[in-house]
């Protein structure tokens, strides 16, 4: 009788625990949370300090732990789910044989199935949806396997579980999903409630600009790291379904014309644009209303530039020239571009260099089988050796098991010593080329054209004449707009070597070919490191000409139309990339001064200084007798007859202006350049160039540069 009723408690306590154990825990938590405004200051301190004591102690837990909790736990879910099935009925000595088997077949099945899908590789500090959906669905898994299994040894004579409810498994599981999920979601939950305590941190009132993925992944963070500074107050979005709505318990309070008055009235302390597709003139826009309101204004990097990378606070950044320049976002094709790319040996020349460096850390996230770095300036190959190590880490943690690990190589050299590079490619023998390597500085080219000639012909020739002796299997160089009916000995240098590359297309049959685009901000050279120095120093800044115009691209946008255009081509032929609208460099310089806090003309000088040797006032991109047309992807054109329009006895022209490189002999080399190049104009035979006025100001007759695809449209 004493047995019975110890039983009956037993079981009651069981059902209870089960039943509403859970649902009280949440119950106390949610008015803690909403009593803490009411409770005393000594109440709310104690309170706090039990909760980091519990959140701390959670956090302290490891896989491992976790591996032994779900171990008990399966192990008593059982006998739980049978307490449930019979309530007051239950006695655990009918069962025990049953529940002993039971036991030992469940537990094994449920930790081999979430091992072996990296249930134990979780950190779950951070748990969202997705580890609620694995959750869901493994154990969605292990109900079915064993219901299953139990299924099939119900009928055995050996086993003792005939004697247990046929609903067992299926209970079992719910309590296995509830002890489980609860357990680890508890971590955040604790870690939310710890945040919301901890009041002492000063932080800055912010306005969030953008309530799409972007701005919520940033508002997230906020909030669970309250130690960084930021404290989001509201969202402002265009999108008026969203307005008056609540997201993570910040309101949606407006379009952008709303920014001033909510600046004003909610005392914001900084604005932060979280729009990393939208195109510049968006960002120009949002920026002009914050700066006439006088609140610093941040913004997230563009999407082009982030790629796959996580949003966090630590992303925000000052706005900068490239965000007021930004396009649409790119659509590249990933797949195709990863598919070009995985398990091949990757040669890139001028690896340290700015736009080589890109192309290191995208081919690298497109996992070659080897990646090697070729460069002549140890420095800047050191570091992005460092840096792609740093990021194949990332990689290898982000992969799956069966994923391709590239190996980092690098290889200090100069394209222009063949035997130097011939030894490289006997050790390597890359499969995949991407020539980066070039001198690009006009004038300073033009001061030393033996230089040019050295690297931009003989070393380009040099590196496709080993291309064809190892049997490269693609080779794509890049070239500049500055190479369209050129002005500059670099422009006309890089023409020869478009020229040589068609070449070894035609010799080979193979997929060489040409990406030609503008000015890449940002690089090395370029006007924006210049003009920021500029601006450091108290200016002024110095422009050749006010009317100056030029074709931008970002770095991140250029290489990814780059090597969207090396799995386009076919070989032998030239892509151009739309560059877009051209931009005068004198509007480039007035937003730089103006990001950089200071007034055009009252603190920062802008200087007119006359065009420098071999420099045009707008960049063309067509030369006489090519041929455009469209391509699959709407930002890569392609001249058709690239091939068709290259010079007899080439490969005799290109000794003989090496030859004159040699020696030094200048005017021997722009006598030689002309031969080749038709379209050349020399700097001397440029006089009506170099006759414009220095302060002249734009002429409405002038013309104006198109952009490519309008001019493609246009026939």
């Amino acid at each position: 009788m004493l047995r019975h009723c110890y039983s009956k408690i037993f079981t009651l306590r069981l059902t209870l625990l089960l039943t509403y154990g859970v649902e009280k825990m949440i119950s106390k938590i949610l008015l803690a949370v909403n009593s803490v405004a009411r409770e005393p200051i000594e109440e709310q301190i104690v309170k706090s300090s039990i909760i980091q004591a519990l959140s701390k102690w959670l956090l302290t837990l490891r896989n491992r732990h976790f591996l032994i909790i779900d171990t008990i736990v399966f192990a008593i879910a059982p006998i739980l789910a049978l307490a449930i099935r019979l309530d007051d009925s239950f006695s655990l000595a009918p069962y025990l044989g049953g529940l002993i088997q039971v036991t030992i077949l469940f537990v094994p099945l449920k930790l081999t199935v979430l091992y072996a899908f990296g249930f134990y590789k979780r950190y779950w500090r951070y748990a969202s949806i997705d580890e609620l959906e694995q959750i869901v669905m493994l154990m969605a898994a292990i109900g079915i396997l064993q219901t299953t299994c139990f299924n099939v040894v119900y009928y055995l004579d050996d086993f003792l579980v005939n004697s247990l409810p046929r609903s067992l498994p299926l209970l079992d599981t719910i309590i296995s999903f509830l002890f489980v999920g609860g357990i680890r979601f508890s971590i955040p939950v604790l870690n939310r409630i710890k945040q919301r305590h901890l009041k002492f941190y000063r932080r800055d009132r912010v306005l969030i600009v953008g309530a799409g993925s972007a701005g919520i992944s940033l508002v997230r963070e906020m909030q669970q790291s309250p130690w960084l500074g930021f404290y989001p107050v509201a969202f402002i979005d265009d999108d008026q379904a969203k307005l008056n709505l609540q997201i993570r318990r910040i309101p949606v309070v407006g379009d952008r014309h709303k920014i001033p008055e909510i600046v004003r009235s909610l005392h914001i302390r900084r604005v932060i644009i979280a729009m990393p597709s939208v195109p510049g003139r968006v960002i120009r826009e949002i920026l002009d209303i914050c700066l006439s309101v006088g609140v610093p204004t941040s913004t997230l990097p563009g999407l082009n530039e982030i790629l796959t990378n996580r949003i966090r606070v630590g992303s925000v950044r000052d706005i900068q020239i490239e965000d007021l320049l930004r396009r649409e976002s790119i659509q590249t094709d990933l797949r195709r571009v990863g598919e070009f790319i995985q398990g091949k040996k990757v040669l890139i020349s001028g690896a340290g260099g700015s736009i080589g460096s890109e192309l290191c850390r995208q081919v690298l996230k497109c996992r070659p089988a080897e990646i090697m770095l070729l460069g002549h300036g140890e420095n800047s190959l050191f570091a992005i050796q460092q840096e792609l190590a740093r990021n194949l880490q990332i990689l290898q943690q982000e992969g799956d098991p069966g994923d391709t690990i590239p190996e980092i190589k690098t290889f200090i050299g100069d394209i222009r010593f063949f035997t130097r590079l011939e030894y490289l490619f006997e050790q390597f023998r890359p499969q995949v080329i991407f020539h980066a390597a070039a001198h690009k500085h006009v004038p300073l080219m033009e001061s030393h054209p033996p230089e040019a000639i050295a690297n931009n012909v003989r070393g380009t020739k040099n590196l496709l004449d080993l291309a064809l002796k190892y049997g490269v299997e693609h080779f794509v160089t890049i070239s500049t707009d500055k190479a369209v009916n050129p002005t500059s000995i670099m422009g006309a240098s890089k023409r020869v070597a478009e020229m040589l590359v068609l070449q070894a297309a035609q010799k080979s049959g193979k997929p060489f070919m040409v990406v030609r685009f503008g000015n890449v901000l940002g690089s090395r050279g370029s006007v924006v490191p210049t003009f920021k120095q500029q601006i450091a120093q108290g200016g002024p800044i110095t422009i050749t000409h006010p009317d100056i115009c030029r074709y931008f691209m970002t770095i991140p946008e250029a290489v990814q139309l780059l090597l969207q255009a090396a799995t386009i081509g076919r070989g032998g032929e030239v892509f151009m990339l739309d560059m877009g609208e051209p931009v005068k460099i004198v509007d480039l310089a007035k937003d730089m001064i103006r990001l950089s806090g200071y007034e055009v003309g009252k603190d920062i000088e802008i200087a007119f200084t006359g065009l420098r040797p071999g420099e045009k006032l707008f960049e063309e991109l067509f030369i006489p007798g090519e041929e455009y047309e469209r391509t699959q992807h709407e930002k890569i054109i392609k001249v058709k007859n690239a091939s068709r329009i290259l010079p007899e006895q080439l490969d005799l022209k290109i000794e003989a202006i090496c030859e004159a490189a040699i020696k030094n002999d200048n005017h021997l080399i722009v006598f030689l350049l002309e031969q080749l190049v038709p379209e050349y104009m020399p700097d001397y035979l440029n006089a009506e160039v170099e006759a414009t006025p220095v302060n002249s100001t734009t002429n409405p007759e002038q013309p104006n540069p198109q952009p490519l695809l309008q001019r493609v449209a246009l026939g």
